[in-house]
């Protein structure tokens, strides 16, 4: 056979119908996959920053419920001072 002595490769270039039809849904299937993809980043990204913004809200919240605990420990502990010191004194 001739084919057998070339030493380079040499192709069919016949290509059928269903081997298009396999290769245009290939394609079809890549580029589906690729923007469900980026459909999932997209509500992935939202999610985040919501999160973030509950997480600042919250923060927030805890700021201030700090500062109202600190201002209440010290009202407080003026309270027993001054009820301490009415027992001290005799007076009720």
């Amino acid at each position: 056979m001739p084919w057998e002595n070339s030493k380079s490769w040499r192709f069919n270039r016949q290509i059928n119908l269903s081997m298009l039809m396999q290769l245009a849904f290939l394609a079809a299937l890549i580029v589906g996959s690729w923007v469900n993809l980026q459909r999932q980043l997209d509500l992935l990204q939202r999610d985040v920053t919501v999160l973030l913004d509950c997480q600042k809200d919250l923060q927030s919240k805890l700021g201030s419920l700090s500062a109202k605990s600190i201002s209440y420990e010290y009202r407080l502990r003026a309270l027993e001072k001054r009820g301490d010191n009415d027992l001290a004194e005799g007076s009720f």
